[in-house]
């Protein structure tokens, strides 16, 4: 195992930013950004022995100064969406940025996946990045100490952990908003895909893709994929593919939740997660953009696979609970790990 530091570009307001290369013996690779906290490459074997690049990513830092979708991103302090902008906590209201129509969206416009963390932690094995958000930060009360750690294993698994430690009661929901594609980042469309979830239920969304508040059991529907789907045979039902969360079975232990494999390089992504939530987002919406080592990204390139808690949970007291505070410090782990089916 190796963890090597590179330069990797300077804000805008003059700091250098760094990649930080894991390599392990098999010669996967990982890499990862002190800018944004975001994942930038993951490299791993195919069933021809070849190295493919399995994520979308920008060209370098400046890329991710402006990162409408998301690539690789830590998202904070709450992910995903919270209705209306609003929230009550503690007999007070607060007020978001209604950055998605009426709603909140990943808590932007002022992303952490768009700060400099500082580097916590390195070892041969890992890297940990970290960043405190001030209270009021995002319009969230309490200020958080938030740490974000990549660790690369022998048997090619990437562990994304979170941790979160706030000052006081408040609303935090992390995850990784990594786009996967297993035939390798440029190779276009992911709807030879297979996927599954491990999920009996899922949580049906309005216009704005607002949980309508029902806990829906998947069977009989197109969201039924305990067994491996191919992805285009979603979209005659969803023509934009998934953008949805499903209902995993446990909190708190981790658990696998979902198997994505890829249709040419034979590329196998278990996904295994301690988050109650596993949100699968099929890039329906992404068009047209410039991605690194000349790649272009369209709609359907890539699918996020979101360990985090339910959105809009703080508006249903009976979900899985995103209140956090001293006492209940935020701590998620998320595994990724690659084979040959």
């Amino acid at each position: 195992m190796s963890c090597l530091a590179l330069p990797y570009g300077r804000t805008p307001d003059g700091h250098d930013t760094h990649l930080y290369l894991l390599s392990n013996a098999q010669g996967m690779t990982v890499a990862a950004t002190d800018f944004g906290a975001c994942l930038v490459s993951v490299r791993v074997p195919d069933k021809e022995g070849n190295l493919l690049d399995v994520v979308l990513a920008h060209q370098g830092q400046r890329g991710y100064e402006h990162n409408p979708m998301g690539f690789g991103a830590t998202v904070g302090r709450h992910a995903n969406r919270i209705a209306r902008a609003t929230f009550d906590l503690g007999g007070k209201a607060y007020h978001l940025a209604a950055n998605e129509g009426h709603n909140s969206l990943h808590s932007g416009p002022d992303l952490w996946f768009q700060r400099l963390w500082e580097l916590a932690e390195v070892a041969d094995d890992h890297v940990t990045f970290g960043l405190v958000s001030p209270d009021g930060d995002q319009g969230f009360p309490g200020e958080v100490e938030a740490r974000a750690t990549y660790t690369l294993s022998e048997d090619n698994r990437v562990t994304v952990r979170y941790e979160a430690l706030p000052s006081c009661q408040t609303v935090i929901s992390m995850t990784n908003h990594a786009y996967w594609n297993l035939n390798g980042h440029a190779s276009g469309k992911v709807l030879g895909h297979s996927l599954a979830v491990d999920a009996k239920a899922y949580l049906p969304t309005d216009q704005e893709n607002i949980p309508l508040g029902e806990v829906a059991p998947v069977e009989g529907t197109v969201f039924d994929v305990r067994k491996p789907v191919v992805l285009a045979d979603v979209l005659d039902a969803l023509p934009r593919g998934f953008d949805h969360n499903f209902c995993l079975q446990q909190e708190g232990v981790v658990a696998h939740a979902a198997r994505m494999v890829g249709d040419r390089s034979g590329i196998a992504l278990d996904v295994t997660t301690d988050a109650p939530g596993l949100q699968v987002y099929m890039a329906g919406w992404l068009d047209d953009m410039q991605g690194k080592d000349g790649a272009s990204y369209g709609r359907f390139s890539g699918v996020a696979l979101e360990a985090q808690r339910w959105p809009d949970a703080i508006h249903h007291p009976d979900w899985p609970s995103p209140v956090y505070g001293p006492e209940r410090p935020f701590s998620q782990t998320t595994v990724f790990a690659f084979s040959i089916a």
